[in-house]
């Protein structure tokens, strides 16, 4: 590409995008299908494709959601389950890449020090008044071993 310039510093200059440009571009890059070029080059295959991702992450979401009452990772597989509908739905990596950033968030205040010492002392007091609720509950009641309960 001729610049009009002899030097050549100035065209390479001019040719590179600014670094705003490229976050820019790579925001755009990142969303949208990830599916294989071969797919998403017939569109009744990726609509296909489309609907088995939509499967498959509801049905890791659903487990996810299952298990938030039920022994089980339930938020880590609701999120996988994102992750895999990310793969081809641009809503869904919306939600991530928001998720992410509030996450972020809430792990650089919890790790002020002024937030650290008053949930350090919040959780002494919480403490200190179990501590006293189970010693008014045995004080009036005692301990009773479960093999000397009579029937």
């Amino acid at each position: 590409m001729n610049t009009g310039s002899d030097e050549r510093n100035e065209a390479v200059a001019a040719a590179e995008p600014s670094e705003s440009e490229t976050k820019i571009e790579k925001v755009d890059a990142e969303l949208g299908s990830r599916a294989p070029e071969f797919i998403q080059a017939r569109r009744a295959l990726h609509l296909s494709w489309q609907v088995g991702v939509f499967i498959v992450g509801f049905a890791v979401v659903g487990a996810g959601i299952v298990m938030l009452p039920l022994p089980g990772p339930g938020w880590l597989v609701i999120f996988g389950g994102m992750a895999i509908w990310a793969t081809e739905f641009v809503w869904a990596q919306l939600v991530l890449r928001w998720t992410k950033r509030k996450v972020t968030e809430a792990t650089q205040r919890a790790l002020d020090p002024r937030v650290r010492r008053r949930n350090i002392i919040l959780t002494t007091i919480g403490l200190v008044i179990v501590a006293a609720l189970v010693g008014v509950y045995v004080w009036k009641f005692g301990i009773v071993m479960p093999w000397k309960i009579d029937e």
